[in-house]
């Protein structure tokens, strides 16, 4: 089984500061292989917690080279509850790449664990329309949610206004996995480089100082 790795954080920051440059990427030092991923960008400003800058990732298999470049940008650049990453953002960042796995059909809404399941929540609302969401593994966990309070949100999150009834909650088809994740700082993946290629990252234009 393929684990996310620190390699795979790694080919993600080299994507967006390639990016910035108007570059390709170094070749990643991981191995091919097809699995469901996320990458998800958090900002630490002044030693504070985490702040979400975005998260996008893709429920169905991609080639993980494939997957990452393209995620650790739409991420970090399209993610439409934010505005684009800027290269002056670059020393606050944060990546965490996650590696999904173990899909099991659930029995009902309830059927899955806080802390060790992710959550598909799929279910047709009251007008035929036809609904969907997920929270990666941590995400209920993070938030401190019992089962219905993450079920309720996902709800909300697929788009869902009207009054969440047990009759609705009972209808959702729940989809849970789990998953592997590998989260490195800026700062840590910047000293990586500087011992690995004997340069710190640059960007043309852009002063990146750590923080």
């Amino acid at each position: 089984m393929v684990s996310a790795n620190r390699e795979m954080v790694i080919y993600c920051f080299d994507t967006l500061v390639a990016h910035y440059n108007s570059e390709e990427a170094a070749p990643p030092a991981f191995d091919e292989g097809q699995h469901p991923l996320f990458v998800t960008w958090k900002k630490v400003v002044n030693g504070g917690e985490p702040r979400l800058r975005g998260c996008i990732g893709t429920l169905e298999a991609r080639c993980l080279i494939n997957g990452f470049r393209d995620y650790a940008l739409t991420s970090a650049l399209r993610d439409r509850r934010f505005p684009p990453i800027q290269a002056k953002e670059l020393p606050y960042l944060e990546c965490t790449v996650s590696v999904l796995t173990d899909y099991e059909t659930a029995n009902n809404y309830l059927d899955w664990e806080v802390g060790k399941h992710g959550i598909i929540i799929e279910f047709t609302d009251d007008y035929n329309t036809r609904r969907s969401a997920t929270y990666l593994p941590e995400v209920p966990a993070h938030e401190g949610w019992t089962k219905v309070e993450a079920i309720d949100s996902l709800v909300r999150k697929a788009g869902f206004s009207g009054p969440i009834t047990e009759s609705l909650r009972k209808r959702i088809k729940l989809t849970r996995y789990q998953s592997t994740l590998f989260t490195m700082h800026y700062s840590d993946y910047s000293s990586y480089v500087k011992a690995s290629r004997g340069a710190a990252p640059s960007i043309v234009g852009a002063k990146l100082s750590n923080h």
